[in-house]
């Protein structure tokens, strides 16, 4: 029975998007994804996955509602590999202006502020744009700076640390599109949609420190 088993990949249901994408595309990777929105698996897990889509304030109360918001602490706190996919990775995060302010998981310092209207620039930054980067993180392995992933998303991370930006990506302003910190990561970016170059980005992540 899983009660008795490990997780070798959680993928966290916080009850405010469809999950089937994601959880097919990482299906390409491994056959060891478990979907699940009880606290009590986040315990069992190796490694977890925490995609978000909507508001924030909606996705943060998810996580209160199925009593996940102590249960991802005590994860992170432990050592275990986190991963954040769009609202997700804003969730790391001390709070975010969307809607008003509204605290999040607080792993990460920084805040979640609202794109600016710029000329030529369309709100939200939906469609391919590029990464970039200096160093090659653990996120990163086999991708080139300069490749195209697909954004959909009004809201962008200001992490308070500038070392937690692992990548940045251009629309009107240099905004952080990678965060890594240890082992929390986080993609604005949706992965499941990124073709080639999203699919290595979760296999970096699925398969970091696992043994062949």
């Amino acid at each position: 029975m899983m009660s008795k088993q490990s997780i070798p990949i959680l993928l966290i249901d916080a009850g405010t998007g469809n999950l089937h994408s994601v959880f097919h595309t990482l299906r390409t990777i491994s056959d060891q994804i478990v979907i699940s929105d009880k606290p009590e698996d986040v315990f069992k897990a190796d490694r977890i996955i925490l995609p978000g889509v909507g508001a924030f304030s909606g996705f943060m109360q998810g996580l209160l509602n199925r009593n996940l918001v102590d249960a991802i602490d005590n994860f992170v706190k432990k050592g275990n590999p986190l991963l954040g996919i769009c609202v997700g990775m804003q969730a790391f995060f001390d709070f975010s202006e969307e809607n008003g302010k509204h605290a999040g998981l607080g792993i990460l310092p920084g805040t979640v502020k609202l794109f600016q209207n710029m000329p030529d620039l369309k709100i939200p930054h939906t469609g391919w744009n590029q990464l970039w980067f200096h160093e090659e993180v653990l996120l990163l392995q086999n991708i080139n700076p300069g490749n195209y992933v697909y954004f959909n998303h009004s809201y962008y991370c200001v992490p308070e640390n500038p070392d937690d930006i692992a990548a940045t990506t251009d629309y009107g302003i240099d905004f952080c599109s990678i965060v890594q910190r240890e082992n929390v990561y986080g993609v604005q970016f949706h992965p499941e949609k990124s073709q080639k170059v999203g699919i290595q980005v979760l296999s970096n992540f699925v398969n970091s420190g696992r043994k062949s």
